[in-house]
């Protein structure tokens, strides 16, 4: 069911060009007036400074983290690493090799026999097509087969679900440290503001921006690395539950006795006519066993 990872060149080449925008017209693009008045535009990468605040990052970054490992157990806390590896190096489900696998033991059932499709579970690395295979050969019913693949996929729903909220909260908590630190900011820059000393006045929109630069923390973590992983991890999750589900309806049809015809129609039906028609005019996929992940 699962194919060999591979590296989501797309999604890193895609941040790399957003941090570029990022850093060279949204942070070191200066507008600048000439002596004449004159108008011209530069990059002055002096403005990064004004960017750059340690207690700002801690603060968001600290309070970030420290709300999240509280808020999860330490099962999801430990797939985290893993989920960041699938964001940027996903695996690969291929549904058109598990179509043409499913419709492979549906012949061999037709043609040997429902045990013969034992062997061809013992050869299958993917656990839950091996599953799938067994609850056939052991002569289970439509019923009681769909009833215990819907309940497997539905676990595994369910824990992928709970990995992947983790993201979901960073994603609401960063923003809110952000503000938290510029609550912290504005605060202190109040409370040290005297009207009546010039200096005090003048050192204003500094302490200001200092007080805005966690939000901007707090966004940006948001936006470029929790938002993201989390939906790529989504994504790769679609894809094996798609699988799931092929692996499924191909197993209760071999119960059924159905034609190996009627099968890949049946199972190509769960997939968008225009990827069908394309994946068909570039030639059938491979008969490989499908790798387990």
């Amino acid at each position: 069911m699962e194919g060999k990872s591979k590296l989501n060149i797309v999604g890193i080449v895609t941040i790399v060009i957003t941090l570029a925008i990022l850093v060279f017209l949204g942070l070191a693009f200066a507008k600048i007036t000439n002596e004449d008045g004159s108008v011209a535009y530069t990059i002055n990468f002096k403005q990064l400074t004004g960017f750059v605040d340690v207690p700002s990052l801690c603060i968001v970054i600290g309070g970030t983290i420290g709300a999240l490992i509280f808020g999860f157990p330490t099962s999801v806390i430990k797939t985290v690493p893993k989920m960041i590896g699938i964001a940027f190096k996903p695996k690969k489900y291929d549904p058109y090799a598990v179509i043409d696998d499913m419709v492979e033991y549906c012949k061999t059932a037709r043609m040997k026999g429902i045990l013969q499709l034992e062997e061809s579970a013992n050869a299958c690395k993917d656990p839950f097509t091996k599953s799938a295979l067994m609850l056939i050969v052991d002569g289970n019913d439509s019923d009681k087969v769909r009833q215990m693949l819907d309940d497997a996929i539905d676990f595994m729903c369910e824990r992928h679900e709970a990995n992947m909220a983790f993201f979901t909260r960073g994603s609401a908590v960063a923003p809110a440290f952000g503000m938290l630190g510029t609550l912290v900011g504005l605060i202190n820059m109040l409370a040290s503001l005297d009207p009546t000393n010039s200096d005090s006045a003048a050192s204003l929109g500094a302490n200001m921006s200092v007080a805005l630069v966690t939000t901007f923390y707090g966004s940006f973590l948001a936006n470029l690395i929790f938002t993201p992983i989390g939906s790529l991890c989504k994504a790769n999750h679609d894809d094996e539950v798609l699988c799931m589900q092929i692996v499924e309806e191909g197993a209760l049809a071999i119960i059924s006795g159905a034609n190996p015809r009627y099968v890949q129609e049946k199972l190509e039906m769960m997939l968008p006519t225009t990827a069908v028609e394309k994946h068909k005019g570039g030639g059938k996929a491979s008969k490989k066993p499908a790798a387990n992940g």
